[in-house]
């Protein structure tokens, strides 16, 4: 017996989510926004120091990009705010095992704040575009988007406020991007595959889902 589109969509336990956190209660979201947070600061550690940059090369986008797929726009967001304020409030979870409002107002503080921006994005996509044919291209490109205008606007126009400010230097664009952009270009690529493949398989379990409804 098959389901029609309306009935499909009555029902929860059917609903095509394309995530089934998404119909789980507030508490089992919150404690994976958690999860998330603690995820952003494990990829924190993993980090590499170059000599012309005081912005380290770190693996926490991929948490932030996971966070916005897998939560959502709200609990995305969520994830990171949380992991921002557990570090404000002494957990040592920043890049360098750092803490504390120093981190925020020193150079990387832009692409930190750029987190819950780029969470909330990516999931707000994700929630719009989740049952188009070609959602898995759509969401994509919003994740480039996401990474070079969202977390790389911000990082760079506070790295350039940071060195204005405490330096009294301020950076032409060359060295600004050399600093803040060019030394990531290449990870965040392989970030954004290792994310986009992710999405591609959660899509195409929850289309063999619908699928298996319709035709139960």
């Amino acid at each position: 017996m098959g389901f029609s589109h309306n009935e499909l969509l009555s029902k929860d336990k059917f609903s095509i989510n394309i995530f089934w956190l998404q119909n789980k209660s507030t508490l089992v979201k919150v404690l994976f926004s958690i999860i998330f947070a603690c995820l952003t600061g494990l990829f924190a550690q993993i980090r590499i120091y170059l000599p012309w940059t005081p912005i380290p090369i770190t693996l926490q986008t991929l948490a932030v990009f996971g966070s916005g797929i897998f939560l959502g726009s709200w609990f995305g967001g969520l994830s990171q705010i949380l992991y921002i304020s557990y570090g404000l409030m002494g957990i040592p979870w920043f890049a360098g095992r750092n803490a504390g409002i120093g981190v925020l107002l020193g150079p990387s503080g832009g692409y930190i704040i750029a987190f819950i921006l780029t969470s909330f994005y990516i999931g707000k996509v994700v929630e719009k575009y989740k049952e188009r044919s070609k959602a898995t291209w759509i969401v994509s490109s919003h994740l480039f988007i996401a990474n070079y205008l969202v977390v790389y606007g911000l990082g760079l126009s506070h790295l350039y406020l940071w060195y204005f400010v405490v330096n009294g230097i301020k950076l032409n664009i060359l060295v600004l991007l050399t600093m803040g952009a060019f030394p990531f270009i290449v990870g965040d690529l392989i970030k954004l595959g290792i994310s986009i493949l992710f999405l591609a398989k959660c899509l195409m379990k929850s289309k063999a889902e619908i699928k298996h409804f319709y035709n139960a």
